[in-house]
């Protein structure tokens, strides 16, 4: 088998003004589909490697390499669980997952500032993420084609900093794209699901 580009969630009109189909037409169709292209040629070139899930993959390669493996199918899980973490139909926090933001960032415009603070001060192209450690929520950031799957964090909600993700529609605006998408576009149910600590599974693919 080989790895796939996976389907997008919702219609790539469906954000309107916050995200663009053109935009999705560049970063899903063209960018996270090269990852997908890449992954699928270093792993049929290297028979070891051959039969493993994404998330598999990931781990061996962040250990032993090589990078340039691991930079593909971290970039193809990353982009899989951003997707899903995306709602073009506004969503509110509820339940546990409330209880967790106010315990631990004081309301939700606490967290999405933390979230904003995270994202936007992050030096070059990366990821933001919410993750859960220890049952409490944790904000953090990863480098390039750094992953959560590659930390044995447990992952909620990870939003795409790669200047690919917003410059057709913010240019080189990333504080507009963050509070756009953190206030206007998750999918706080994903978030919520994700607190069962199965995130990594959600994105993975076998191989």
């Amino acid at each position: 088998m080989a790895f796939q580009l996976p389907p997008l969630p919702y219609a790539k009109d469906a954000f309107g003004e916050i995200i663009s189909a053109e935009t999705f037409d560049y970063h899903h169709g063209k960018h996270h589909n090269a990852y997908v292209v890449k992954a699928n040629e270093l792993v049929a070139a290297n028979p070891e490697f051959q039969g493993k899930s994404l998330v598999d993959l990931i781990k061996l390669t962040a250990r032993s390499g090589p990078k340039g493996l691991f930079n593909q199918v971290g970039q193809i899980w990353n982009h899989s669980f951003y997707w899903l973490g995306l709602s073009p139909v506004k969503k509110e926090p509820t339940g546990e997952l409330l209880a967790l933001i106010n315990e631990g960032f004081g309301s939700v415009d606490g967290l999405i500032d933390k979230l904003k603070t995270e994202a936007v001060g992050h030096f070059a192209s990366g990821w933001a993420a919410l993750n859960l450690k220890d049952g409490k929520l944790e904000v953090t950031s990863y480098h390039d084609a750094d992953t959560p799957v590659a930390h044995g964090a447990a992952p909620l909600l990870i939003l795409d900093v790669w200047e690919h993700a917003y410059y057709i529609d913010y240019k080189n605006l990333r504080p507009s794209y963050a509070e756009a998408i953190l206030r206007n576009a998750i999918d706080w149910d994903f978030v919520a699901q994700n607190l069962d600590g199965n995130g990594l599974s959600r994105a993975d693919q076998p191989g």
